[in-house]
C-alpha cells in the first residue's frame, strides 16, 4: 500500500511527464536550435557544433530589436487597458450581482467559447473602411471619409487583443475579489468611511493580487502574438511574433528563429521578475 506521501507523488507524476513532454522539452530543442550555425531547416543527423553565430546576427540586426521594442510596448498598453478595463467587470460579479452573479460569470465565460480565428476575422470586419466603427462615425458626423487608421495598422491590433483579453484579465481579478473578507468593508462602514473611500483603501488593495496577475497573464502571451497582427495588423501592425513566425515558415531558418524566440523569452521574464521586485505585492495589499 501505498503512505499519504506516495499517493501524492503517484497523481503528480501523469502532470510532471506531461509538462516535461510538451513544455519543458520543446523548450530545450528551442534553446539548442538555436546554438546551431545552419541558416535553413535542421537536419538532425548533422553533427551539433554550438555556435553564437544565430544571437549575433540578432544583436547586428537593428530592426529585430526595435520590432521586440515595439511589441513590448505594445504588450505593456493592451495589458494596462485589458486590466483596467476588466476591473469593473469583475467588481460587478464581486459586489453588485448578488444572485446573479453565475449568471452573469456564465455570459463572461461565453466568448471563450467562440474560436479566436472568429473572435479576430469579426474584428477585421467591424474596423474595415466599410465596417461598423467606420460606419458610425460617418453617420453621427464625426468623420467625413473612412479612417484607414482602424485597420492594417498598430492601432487595429492593440484594439482586437484587448476585446480578446479582457475576459481572460477579469477571472483572476474576481478570485481576488471573491476572498475579500466583506466584514473589512463594514468596519470601514461603521467609521465613517464613504464608498469611495471603502474601494480604495480595501477593495484594490486587496484585489491587488488579481490585477497584477491579470496583467502578466495578458503581457506575456502578447509580446509573442502573430496572428492578430496578420489579420488586422498587415504590414503596419507588424510584431515579434510575426519575425520569428516568418523565419521559420517563409524563411525554413529554424536557428535564427529560434534565436529570436529565446531572446523574446529572456527579455519577457526579465521584466516580469523586475516588475515582482519593484512591486511588492505583500506591502501593497497589506
Amino acid at each position: 500500500m501505498l503512505g499519504r506521501r506516495g499517493a501524492l507523488r503517484f497523481l503528480a507524476l501523469p502532470p510532471y511527464v506531461w509538462l516535461g513532454l510538451f513544455f519543458v522539452l520543446p523548450l530545450i530543442l528551442i534553446v539548442a536550435i538555436s546554438f546551431r550555425p545552419e541558416t535553413g531547416p535542421i537536419n538532425f543527423d548533422d553533427p551539433w557544433a554550438p555556435t553564437l553565430v544565430q544571437y549575433q546576427r540578432v544583436w547586428e540586426t537593428e530592426s529585430y530589436l526595435r520590432l521586440l521594442g515595439v511589441s513590448v510596448l505594445m504588450a505593456l498598453v493592451v495589458a494596462g487597458a485589458a486590466t483596467l478595463l476588466a476591473y469593473p467587470v469583475a467588481y460587478f460579479l464581486a459586489f453588485r450581482a448578488r444572485d446573479r452573479a453565475v449568471f452573469y460569470l456564465v455570459l463572461l465565460l461565453i466568448p471563450f467559447a467562440a474560436s479566436y480565428l472568429l473572435k479576430i476575422m469579426a474584428w477585421r470586419l467591424m474596423l474595415g473602411q466599410e465596417g461598423a466603427i467606420n460606419s458610425f462615425l460617418q453617420y453621427i458626423g464625426l468623420t467625413a471619409e473612412p479612417l484607414d487608421l482602424l485597420l492594417y495598422s498598430r492601432a487595429a491590433v492593440i484594439i482586437a487583443l484587448i476585446y480578446v483579453w479582457i475576459p481572460f484579465a477579469a477571472l483572476p481579478i474576481y478570485a481576488a475579489m471573491q476572498r475579500i473578507n466583506r466584514g473589512h468593508q463594514e468596519a470601514a462602514a461603521d467609521l465613517g468611511a464613504g464608498p469611495w473611500s471603502r474601494f480604495w483603501r480595501i477593495t484594490v488593495p486587496l484585489s491587488l493580487p488579481g490585477a497584477l496577475a491579470a496583467f502578466f497573464m495578458v503581457f506575456i502571451p502578447t509580446v509573442g502574438e502573430y496572428v492578430t497582427p496578420s489579420l488586422v495588423g498587415g504590414t503596419e501592425g507588424f510584431m515579434y511574433g510575426n519575425l520569428i513566425q516568418d523565419f521559420f515558415t517563409s524563411a525554413a531558418n529554424w536557428a535564427q528563429g529560434s534565436a529570436l524566440a529565446v531572446i523574446m523569452l529572456v527579455v519577457t521574464l526579465v521584466l516580469v521578475i523586475v516588475a515582482l521586485r519593484v512591486v511588492d505585492v505583500r506591502r501593497l495589499s497589506s
